[in-house]
């Protein structure tokens, strides 16, 4: 993941950041659990999801994982490695306006997840 990173930050910007500092800075990187603010309506979000390839042995089988993120406009964003319901509980400690706006792709995993929060 970062090898391919690396190659697009140096096409994208003409700047060369090598994969392991790129590495570096992500596991430094203080990464804080988003809060749920009574005080904030949430009026829209987004949900979008993926699949990131593990790595393994060469010659072993490939072993892929499923991710969500969700954005919530105006506080933040936060991302669930293979636990949808850490999601929705997130969701479901937000104050969520009436009518709530949902932008998500055509996936029926994404609008599912909507349709139970």
């Amino acid at each position: 993941m970062n090898e391919k990173s690396a190659q697009k930050i140096k096409s994208l910007t003409g700047i060369a950041v090598p994969h392991s500092t790129q590495q570096r800075l992500v596991h430094c990187y203080p990464f804080e659990e988003l809060p749920s603010n009574p005080a904030v309506e949430v009026e829209e979000m987004s949900i979008d999801g993926g699949k990131v390839r593990l790595r393994t042995a060469k010659g072993k089988a490939l072993i892929w994982r499923d991710y969500k993120a969700v954005s919530f406009h105006q506080l933040g964003v936060a991302a669930f490695f293979q636990d949808n319901s850490a999601l929705l509980d997130l969701v479901n400690s937000q104050v969520l306006a009436k009518p709530l706006i949902c932008l998500g792709d055509g996936h029926d995993g994404i609008w599912n997840l909507f349709r139970v929060c």
